[in-house]
């Protein structure tokens, strides 16, 4: 047997469901109370005044100022530093040309001798600049070598 609704009943279900659902979205939500619009400001001005200080450095000096205020809270409002505007590897492609390695190493000769080698590479042409080496067993110094 199949009941029958009345087109009232419905719209009553319906206006309690969207009651229910708004008094679900309005309802107060439990935490942290919202910090003064001017002990955020005064966090913002210290973090930009003071670039270097951290989180936990601004939350002490706002203790000794009076202001009891969690550490995460004062990070949360922290203005954040300007990103860098350029990375490593942009740097390193715009001054390729002035940067140099330098290594020394050992390197086994022919007559099973050691020659204590300085060499110094520059980045700029991918190129050798100077190579001076020492044998270890008669004192002979190679000089330096254009390459």
């Amino acid at each position: 047997m199949a009941q029958v609704i009345q087109p009232e009943t419905i719209l009553r279900w319906h206006r309690a469901g969207f009651k229910a659902f708004w008094r679900w979205k309005s309802r107060n939500r439990v935490g942290r109370p919202k910090i003064d619009r001017g002990l955020r400001d005064l966090i913002e001005r210290m973090s930009r005044e003071n670039p270097l200080w951290g989180a936990c450095r601004i939350h002490g000096e706002l203790l000794m100022l009076g202001f009891e205020v969690a550490q995460s809270t004062v990070l949360k409002y922290m203005t954040r530093p300007p990103k860098p505007s350029q990375t490593w590897k942009t740097f390193l492609r715009n001054h390729a040309e002035a940067i140099v390695a330098i290594d020394m190493c050992v390197v086994p000769t022919v007559t099973l001798d050691l020659l204590f080698t300085f060499l110094v590479l520059g980045h700029g042409r991918r190129q050798l600049l100077w190579i001076e080496g020492n044998a270890a067993s008669d004192g002979r110094v190679a000089g330096p070598t254009d390459h």
